[in-house]
């Protein structure tokens, strides 16, 4: 570039010529090899050792929506059932804020100091715009996020909290292949994620806060009838009168509703996870729930009931995965979203004219 302003004429001035523009892509980078796809019986062996970098990779398999993927997937959780169902499963959930990723740090140190493996499986909210997702949770588990013997992998719902809990469920099978006797499920804290999870857990236990409004708002039939224990977080200095007060009223809520299954009585207890008061109390009465329901045969019928509900659940994945994804289906839905759009055909004609259309060419009646 020509500087006119360094000619003679204009003495006393002097602009540098400047440098060249820097290249956007580092010229000394050299290219990434993509990582050679294990084989299933690779992938069964490294977990069943307890890599912790297999196991990651063979959560990663699950996760994705390659049909290759999938496949190998099966293949893997296949040869990894006769390993798995040695754990106790532990749902987690609460309104966002109640303190479920600080309490599963100090529960997580507790079942660690006891001795035993913990694997932690948190279900993380995505955008309903971008679909994106922070995949945070790990940041506030930090003391736990140190122990080598505790996996923490947090999964994107991603809209669908149908499709994460059954990769949430394959993956407990492949953390408890890897020798995890504990499994924690912390749900998104919103919507219908709390019954999905409860569907693949032994134990559900319910976080929350008191004094933070009408204590009336927690006192909800599903998912209070779903909890086998309660527990009033953030139980310290000024807020432990506001915590009993609320203990109470839990429990005179848990009154109201008809008895459990198992026959087991949920019990309303306070702590505080940041100072990690009644952590002790917490535990005992989880142990106490499961000497109960393994004494009374509950536990068995409940995991013998949840394969049956995840095999119903697999079929339905399944046919809506093989009706969204055929092209023929894929065309006509887009015709009709334009007529339904332009009010030339109700929504339901639209749909009964696109499943009479997949039904046939199935030939299905």
């Amino acid at each position: 570039m020509e500087h006119p302003e360094n000619a003679a004429e204009y003495t006393g001035l002097t602009v540098n010529s400047g440098v060249n523009q820097p290249p956007q892509v580092n010229p000394y980078l050299k290219p990434r090899k993509r990582k050679r796809l294990m084989s299933a019986g690779e992938y069964v062996e490294g977990i069943l050792k307890g890599d912790v970098t297999v196991l990651s990779r063979a959560v990663t398999l699950v996760e994705s929506h390659a049909p290759e993927h999938q496949q190998l997937a099966q293949e893997v959780i296949e040869k990894c059932l006769p390993y798995s169902g040695k754990s106790k499963r532990i749902g987690i959930t609460g309104v966002p804020g109640a303190g479920k990723s600080t309490s599963i740090d100090v529960f997580g140190l507790h079942v660690l100091k006891r001795g035993g493996k913990l694997a932690v499986l948190a279900i993380d909210p995505s955008s309903e715009r971008t679909k994106g997702s922070i995949l945070g949770d790990k940041t506030r588990m930090e003391k736990l996020s140190q122990q080598s013997d505790a996996f923490i992998r947090p999964s994107p719902s991603a809209g669908s909290l149908g499709g994460v809990a059954r990769k949430t469920r394959e993956t407990i099978v492949l953390c408890e292949a890897a020798g995890y006797d504990n499994i924690f499920v912390e749900t998104v804290g919103v919507g219908q994620s709390e019954t999905a999870v409860h569907s693949m857990v032994d134990f559900f236990l319910l976080i929350q806060l008191a004094g933070t409004g009408d204590e009336l708002q927690g006192i909800k039939r599903g998912i209070m009838e779903m909890a086998d224990g309660i527990v009033i977080n953030k139980a310290d200095g000024d807020n432990i009168e506001r915590a009993m007060l609320a203990k109470a009223q839990f429990q005179n809520a848990l009154h109201l509703f008809p008895p459990t299954e198992s026959g087991w009585v949920p019990e309303v207890l306070t702590y505080s996870g940041y100072y990690e008061i009644g952590i002790m109390e917490v535990w005992d009465m989880i142990d106490r729930y499961f000497d109960f329901v393994k004494g009374n045969g509950f536990f068995e019928r409940k995991r013998i009931g949840q394969e049956k509900y995840w095999m119903y659940e697999t079929i339905d994945e399944h046919l809506k995965s093989h009706f969204y994804n055929d092209p023929e289906i894929e065309a006509m839905l887009k015709k009709k979203k334009e007529s339904v759009l332009a009010s030339r055909q109700s929504s339901f004609v639209a749909a009964r004219e696109v499943l009479d259309y997949y039904f046939a060419k199935n030939g299905m009646k």
